[in-house]
């Protein structure tokens, strides 16, 4: 199971965001990953490992988004790794997701979005 927070507000939503993974840690933790907004841009920090091997990515203190998502992955589908962990990002950067438990419809939604000029960058 996966844990999931968001944020919006006047403060730096990074350390807000770091703050609920730590406390949703225990719903995944074989990845880990913020998105917020930077600039008017989406800035997607993540990482393989326990929520803390976040802040070994660089550039993540000089975050100051008010905006943003994080996601605390336990594998159920697809290896444990940087590339399957979420937030995922659209082709074009416009928009980040992320979402809880298994999509059993994937291949048929992979097939169409790769049909339609999507590269996805996850494994699975």
């Amino acid at each position: 199971m996966c844990g999931i927070v968001g944020y919006i507000g006047q403060k730096k939503a990074c350390p807000i965001l770091i703050d609920g993974l730590l406390k949703l840690e225990y719903r995944g933790y074989d990845s880990a990953g913020i998105s917020t907004i930077e600039n008017g841009y989406i800035s997607n920090m993540k990482n393989k490992g326990r929520v803390k091997n976040l802040f070994d990515i660089n550039g993540i203190d000089d975050l100051k988004g008010t905006v943003g998502i994080a996601h605390t992955r336990w594998a159920t589908h697809g290896k444990p790794c940087k590339e399957n962990s979420h937030p995922h990002m659209d082709n074009s950067k416009l928009f980040s997701v992320v979402h809880n438990g298994i999509i059993e419809n994937y291949n048929e939604l992979k097939n169409f979005l790769e049909s339609n000029g999507y590269h996805f960058i996850s494994r699975n």
